[in-house]
């Protein structure tokens, strides 16, 4: 898999086969054939582009997506605070177009494991494809309810974006390895709440709830301060450990 960057930074994932077409005009489908990756090449209009190879962002930022998806500021969290690393099994339900799906594979590596759950149809298409399209294997789209129970154990991570997660608590607690975690996102604080008094209610430990801010910072000739607009609330989440 190929990436193209123009002159404005602006990304494109590259269709193997086809022509690239812009406003900055076409590059042939021989010439990005024949390109390999840090060249650059020219199109019709004399503008210059990049090749590139589009790490799991890259990709993420530019795959078709019929719903929202989690802001990496939420994700980063869940993989650090939960240790995920090589070798991990995780379980994934609320799959939408597969965004974080793809970065638990991405992390976990060939030798582990991703079961992601997704009970529309459409959705689980999607995130199929965005899968396949990606090149990575070890990850396994399920189009059923997970309501009506985890499939599978010895997992590390269950991590759930329902309506209602806390229904499955006790089938989590069960299908998780001694020290593994349960992650919850909340776009709403009731859920949140609810969801800590349950987890505790079960037997879970080390229950925390977290909310992420992001502000990045402006750099000016004359000084630098935070930007005014800022990635603020998106949701809550919830940690809980098996112990």
């Amino acid at each position: 898999m190929k990436m193209i960057l123009d002159e404005r930074g602006k990304k494109y994932i590259l269709k193997s086969g086809e022509e690239f077409q812009s406003d900055l005009g076409i590059v042939k489908a021989d010439v990005l054939e024949n390109a390999e990756v840090g060249d650059e090449i020219k199109s019709h209009l004399d503008h210059t582009f990049k090749i590139v190879k589009p790490n799991i962002n890259d990709f993420i930022d530019l795959m078709e997506r019929r719903c929202s998806i989690l802001l990496k500021k939420d994700i980063g969290y869940v993989l650090a605070h939960t240790g995920l690393g090589a070798g991990s099994r995780v379980v994934d339900a609320g799959t939408g177009a597969g965004a974080i799906a793809l970065n638990f594979g991405n992390v976990v590596g060939p030798e582990g494991r991703v079961f992601t759950y997704e009970i529309r149809e459409d959705f689980a298409q999607v995130a199929k494809k965005n899968i396949e399209n990606f090149g990575i294997e070890n990850i396994e789209v399920k189009n059923q309810n997970i309501k009506d129970g985890i499939d599978e154990d010895d997992i590390d991570l269950v991590f759930l974006d329902l309506p209602k997660p806390f229904e499955i608590f006790e089938d989590v607690l069960e299908s998780l390895n001694v020290g593994g975690w349960l992650a919850v996102y909340a776009p709403y604080i009731d859920q949140a709440k609810l969801s800590h008094r349950i987890a505790k209610k079960v037997g879970f430990y080390d229950i925390d709830i977290i909310e992420i801010f992001e502000r990045g910072l402006e750099i000016r000739q004359h000084g630098i301060r935070p930007k005014t607009r800022m990635v603020g609330h998106s949701g809550y989440l919830l940690f809980a450990r098996k112990l």
